[in-house]
C-alpha cells in the first residue's frame, strides 16, 4: 500500500491519506424492479469501514477550520427538486435553532461556478466561515448543520432536508445510458467513492479529505450498512436489498482488493465489522 505524501510538512493530515489509485473490485447486477436498470457498484468502497468523523477527528477541508468539516464552501444544488426540498426544510427553521438565520431562499443562496465558467446556485457562505446553515459548535441551539438538526427533531432522516451533495457524500452516483451490442439500452447507475477527484481540480488542494484517510475508516459497520437509507434513495429499495445480499456474499468469500485506508486503520485500531 502506498501513502500519498506530496504534502507541505510532517503535520499535514494528508500524510496519512492513501494514494488515489489502487486496485478495486466492481460488481454489476440488474435492478430486480427494472430490467433496464443496471447497478455498477464499487465493492472496495462499499465494503470499507469508512464513517463520518465530523466533530470527532475531522480535520476539515480548509486548514484551521476543522469545525466546518466539508461545509466550508457551501453546497451546490443539483436540480429544482433539490432546491425545493431545501426551501421547504429552511421554512421549518427559526433563530432558536439556526444561528445565522435568514428568511427567504434568495437570502441564503448565491450564484457561483463549479468549473470556473458556468454559473450555478449554491447555499450561501459567510466571509471567512462556512455554509450559512452551519451553526458554531457552541451554539445553544445545537452545533453543526441546522437542516440536519431540524430533521432529527422532526424525526425524519436528514436526507429529506439537506442538499443532495450533503447527504450523498461520500458516495458518488453517476448515471448514463449504455447501448448494448443488440441495440437495447440500459441505464447504468455507478456507485463509487467521492474521492478528491470528485471535487474537480480543486479537490487536490483540499487541506484533508476523509475518504482517503485511515482516520475515517474506523466504523463498526461496513459503508453499505451505515448508508442504507442514502443508498436506497439513490438506487431504490429492491436494488439496495440485492446489493446488500451481494455485499454479504462478497465478505464471506474474502475480499481481493480491500480499501487500503480500511486496511491501514485496522492495523491501528482492530475493527470487527458486522
Amino acid at each position: 500500500m502506498e501513502i500519498h505524501v506530496e504534502v507541505e510538512g510532517p503535520d499535514d493530515p494528508r500524510n496519512l491519506e492513501v494514494d488515489l489509485d489502487f486496485p478495486r473490485e466492481w460488481l454489476e447486477f440488474t435492478d430486480p424492479d427494472d430490467a433496464d436498470h443496471l447497478i455498477r457498484a464499487d465493492m472496495t468502497w462499499l465494503l470499507s469501514n469508512w464513517t463520518c468523523v465530523y466533530g470527532n477527528g475531522c480535520h476539515g477541508i480548509v486548514e484551521g477550520r476543522p469545525e466546518q468539516g466539508c461545509c466550508s464552501h457551501g453546497a451546490f444544488f443539483t436540480d429544482d427538486d433539490d432546491k425545493k426540498r431545501v426551501r421547504a426544510a429552511a421554512k421549518r427553521l427559526s433563530p432558536e435553532h439556526w444561528q445565522y438565520y435568514r428568511k427567504g431562499f434568495k437570502n441564503y443562496t448565491e450564484t457561483d461556478t463549479i468549473d470556473g465558467e458556468n454559473p450555478a446556485l449554491r447555499t450561501a457562505t459567510r466571509p471567512g466561515a462556512g455554509c450559512v446553515f452551519q451553526n458554531d459548535p457552541d451554539f445553544p441551539g445545537g452545533g453543526g448543520c441546522a437542516l440536519h438538526g431540524q430533521a432529527l427533531r422532526d424525526g425524519v432522516h436528514p436526507l429529506e432536508y439537506k442538499p443532495d451533495v450533503c447527504w450523498q457524500l461520500p458516495v458518488r452516483r453517476d448515471q448514463d445510458w449504455r447501448k448494448r451490442p443488440d441495440g437495447t439500452k440500459v441505464l447504468v447507475s455507478t456507485l463509487g467513492e467521492f474521492d478528491r477527484r470528485g471535487w474537480g481540480e480543486g479537490g487536490h488542494d483540499l487541506h484533508w479529505w476523509c475518504t482517503s484517510s485511515p482516520e475515517a475508516h474506523v466504523g463498526a459497520l461496513r459503508l453499505y450498512q451505515e448508508y442504507e437509507p442514502e443508498l436506497t434513495a439513490l438506487i431504490g429499495k429492491a436494488a439496495y436489498t440485492r446489493l446488500a445480499e451481494l455485499c454479504v456474499a462478497r465478505v464471506e468469500q474474502g475480499m481481493i482488493a480491500p480499501h487500503p485506508a480500511t486496511v491501514a486503520a485496522r492495523k491501528l485500531i482492530p475493527i470487527r465489522p458486522v
